[in-house]
């Protein structure tokens, strides 16, 4: 037999309603909207009229759980007022909202929720330093301390970001926001047209909305909307939701994304690569840049090996990154308002999944020297453009070059994507050093300037990996290489004025003079 005391209390509340008599019943969980649908239904009135409550000596009354009981003899008198049609929807939802918005307060309790978690925190902290916990122990701590910094860190932004709390897993559902907009379409000039083929488009000068009408453009002018007969509908759609899942990174940004393609659609044209690929590999190589930063968290993959995130765990430490990538690209994919390859065969769509899947993972750099090894030995004696696994490495070292090709570009296009670069490692050099895990020199705002950060990968892996690209096609010694050493030579300069010592001033001159 249950307990009485276990019985769910319940208020009685006694109500006048034009006269006739009504009484309601609610429990102390019931929410001020669960109250006022209760009256509502009890007046006859829809959920969206206005309610109000006076008692005998003719008060408002709250409607809310704790509102004073009262007697059959002394009941509430209830006022309900209908919206009226001119009130339009518009106004019913932000009646709605401000009720949502009021609970959801109520419930999740911020403020309470940031007490608790610096609580928690002390004491974790006080229970490593004091009780010498075994091993095991301390490493569970170590990651409930993890934990929460992170929240703490979230806590501390000027808003949550949504994306990056959901990021941690490629299993979310990913749809498409927003149809395609109305907006005009965009005619391109001839102008624009050839200029877009040139490795020295600055890229600065576009909106989204042009950066998508370009995007459009490269996929109908190397002829890959006829070879996979995509709807272009369906192509728009792609590139929108391509575009909703980039996040605003200073660097790993939609703007990068629409970078490494719009260079990788320059070396095509550059390289006349149709001549020795095929229709299918070039739309492998495009597709592959548009996707291949998809969600970037901004924390490069030491950060989530190190953090020992859900990403290094699911994929084992083994390019976590880069293969969250691929995740993404292919749920966005398989939605088909955005599958640009719907219309090819099941053997057409294996290959061009291997292969995307291929170079995206190629982007890895923990797999640069390994990739050029292997490119360098294909090139003796002879590079042979039949044999699929030669090809398949000239792609991989393509989509490379394409996505460290800033330094390509003339200076004034170039130099704003390593301030941006710069701005994203300091962001990820300041958490680990919050969190307590090793920091890279080349990320330390206080160790790094911007000539140091470029010259070495300048000298060691840009250049020698553009020069080998230019022993199978040469006109990129001098539209690309030659740029790379400009850039080598500005730097070094810039190195050097930086660490000379500033001149003498006037006082000390006199004062040298006076001693001798």
């Amino acid at each position: 037999m249950g307990n009485a005391s276990s019985i769910e209390p319940t208020k009685t509340i006694f109500l006048d309603i034009d006269g006739k008599k009504e009484k309601i019943m609610f429990s102390r969980h019931c929410g001020s909207r669960d109250i006022h649908d209760l009256i509502a239904h009890a007046a006859g009135v829809s959920r969206y009229a206005e309610i109000s409550l006076k008692d005998s000596a003719g008060a408002f009354v709250s409607l809310n759980p704790t509102m004073p009981i009262n007697t059959q003899s002394s009941p509430y008198k209830v006022t309900s007022k209908e919206p009226s049609p001119t009130t339009g929807d518009g106004e019913v939802f932000t009646q709605v909202l401000s009720q949502v918005a009021s609970q959801f307060n109520k419930v999740f309790k911020v403020e309470e929720m940031k007490t608790d978690i610096a609580t928690r925190l002390s004491a974790l902290e006080r229970k490593m330093e004091l009780e010498g916990l075994k091993a095991v122990e301390i490493e569970k701590c170590k990651r409930d301390i993890s934990d929460i910094k992170d929240q703490i860190w979230n806590a501390q932004k000027k808003f949550v970001d949504f994306n990056r709390l959901s990021s941690l897993s490629d299993e979310r559902k990913i749809s498409l926001k927003r149809d395609v907009p109305s907006y005009p379409k965009y005619t391109l000039s001839q102008e624009t047209i050839e200029y877009l083929k040139q490795p020295t488009f600055d890229i600065w000068h576009w909106e989204p909305n042009e950066m998508l009408s370009l995007l459009e453009h490269m996929f109908h002018e190397l002829g890959l909307v006829a070879e996979f007969n995509i709807n272009p509908i369906t192509l728009k759609r792609f590139f929108l939701c391509v575009q909703e899942n980039y996040r605003n990174n200073p660097f790993h940004n939609f703007r990068h994304c629409f970078c490494v393609t719009q260079m990788m659609y320059g070396m095509i044209h550059l390289c006349h690569l149709w001549e020795v690929m095929t229709r299918e590999d070039l739309g492998i190589l495009m597709t592959a840049c548009v996707c291949h930063d998809l969600d970037h968290p901004g924390y490069n993959n030491t950060y989530q090996i190190n953090a020992r995130t859900e990403l290094a765990i699911r994929y084992n430490d083994i390019s976590p990154l880069e293969n969250h990538h691929c995740a993404v690209a292919f749920k966005i994919l398989s939605n088909p308002e955005c599958n640009i390859f719907a219309n090819v065969d099941k053997d057409t769509f294996k290959r061009i999944r291997a292969g995307i899947t291929m170079l995206i993972l190629a982007t890895d750099m923990a797999r640069h020297g390994e990739i050029m090894d292997n490119f360098k030995m294909k090139l003796e004696p002879e590079f042979d453009y039949k044999n699929k696994d030669s090809l398949d490495t000239l792609k991989m070292v393509l989509i490379k070059c394409c996505d460290i090709s800033n330094e390509v570009r003339p200076m004034e296009v170039s130099e704003p994507w390593v301030d941006c670069l710069l701005e994203e490692y300091f962001n990820q050099s300041d958490r680990e050093k919050m969190e307590g895990l090793p920091v890279a020199p080349f990320m330390d705002r206080d160790k790094v300037t911007k000539p140091t950060a470029q010259i070495g990968f300048i000298k060691f892996v840009l250049i020698p990996m553009f020069e080998t690209v230019a022993k199978l096609f040469p006109v990129i010694d001098s539209t690309m290489v030659e740029p790379l050493r400009i850039a080598r030579d500005r730097y070094e300069d810039m190195k050097e004025k930086n660490s000379m010592p500033p001149p003498p001033s006037q006082s000390n001159k006199k004062k040298t003079v006076t001693e001798k």
